[in-house]
């Protein structure tokens, strides 16, 4: 509706600036101030479109991009990694314990710890870097020139920093934990496979942390 709104209002500008050429000085003013007037409308609409638009590309509760933000941020980076002969890599990360967390404290407690591991990633990488929820209990990571070995590691480091959060809920102390699945990108990457291989590291990750604590719970 707003893109549509726009496009009316840039062709009605047209219109008028061909009248003022018979028409008298009075009315060339008016006409002026009615294709002034005009502009301004469509650059307000043009201003509602792109945050209509961004509003489209973010998840409410973390403010990061969702997964049809994150898709286009990964798209738009393979595309120029084509381009460019560039590289980066793509990681899948999944909460191991929100479920428990939400069925022992209710999903405010869950909405508690999705934030506090979103500001966490965030604080971790680059401002060229990108974060989004994929949806749930499950983050993507849009990291530039990275070494398969840099990107392992990276993984790592974001597995541990999960780890190491803890929250109190109704006196009880509560960790949550994070597994992280890798893959490389570069110029001959798809956005969809990429994702689809991340995501598969990081079930297999998932698996070999399943001997941990499912949820840790202790009084305080």
């Amino acid at each position: 509706m707003a893109k549509r709104s726009a496009k009316r209002l840039a062709q009605l500008l047209a219109k008028p600036a061909r009248r003022a050429v018979s028409a008298g000085d009075g009315t060339r003013e008016t006409i002026k101030a009615t294709i002034r007037g005009l502009r301004s409308k469509l650059k307000a609409a043009e201003r509602r479109v792109a945050e209509l638009e961004a509003a489209a590309d973010t998840d409410f509760l973390l403010e990061i991009p969702n997964r049809r933000g994150f898709e286009r941020e990964l798209a738009r980076a393979i595309a120029y990694m084509k381009r460019y002969r560039a590289s980066g890599a793509l990681i899948v990360l999944d909460v191991d314990r929100l479920k428990p967390i939400n069925d022992s404290f209710g999903h405010a407690a869950g909405d508690q710890v999705l934030k506090a591991i979103a500001a966490t990633l965030t604080r971790q990488v680059r401002a060229s870097d990108v974060v989004g929820r994929l949806g749930g209990d499950e983050f993507a990571l849009l990291l530039w020139n990275l070494s398969e070995t840099d990107a392992k590691a990276k993984a790592e480091i974001f597995e541990q920093a999960i780890d190491d959060l803890s929250f109190t809920f109704r006196g009880q102390h509560v960790t949550a934990g994070a597994s992280a699945g890798v893959a490389l990108l570069g110029a001959q990457s798809d956005a969809g496979r990429a994702l689809e291989e991340a995501d598969a590291a990081m079930y297999v990750r998932k698996a070999h942390r399943r001997h941990e604590p499912r949820i840790r719970l202790v009084s305080s």
